[in-house]
């Protein structure tokens, strides 16, 4: 597996495997980051979300809805995306740093979890799920 780094980053792919994406961690960003390149797009997110994500869908006992929607979408009640970007969740907001590209946390995040062993995840074509594990 990969370091995670810029220079060895995760190889990941959506949960339905149509996408293929990287990931590493920034840990000298303000605040630290894991950055997210889908393409020619970057996307940050909050570095402490693996930690965050792992300990929420631990605490939720059960699977929980993905529920990808890009940041000028609203979120479905209770699934992955939502908690991303909820008031109550541990950093108070969005777990995305970079403006208008705050969105995707259900399609990116969870597969990092896979992983990196913190989580199980199904990979059906659509309205997929994610659970704790550890």
């Amino acid at each position: 597996m990969a370091d995670g780094t810029k220079t060895d980053p995760w190889t990941l792919a959506t949960a339905p495997g149509s996408s293929t994406y990287t990931m590493y961690r920034d840990p000298d960003s303000d605040p630290p980051a894991l950055v997210c390149q889908v393409g020619s797009t970057t996307l940050k997110y909050q570095l402490r979300a693996v930690e965050d994500l792992h300990a929420w869908l631990i605490e939720q006992g059960d699977w929980v809805h993905l529920g990808a929607a890009d940041e000028n979408k609203p979120a479905a009640d209770g699934t992955v995306e939502a908690w991303g970007r909820d008031p109550a969740n541990p950093v108070g907001g969005w777990y995305g740093l970079r403006k208008g590209y705050r969105g995707r946390f259900g399609m990116y995040l969870p597969p990092l979890l896979e992983a990196l062993g913190l989580a199980e995840l199904t990979h059906d074509k659509r309205n997929n799920s994610v659970r704790g594990v550890g």
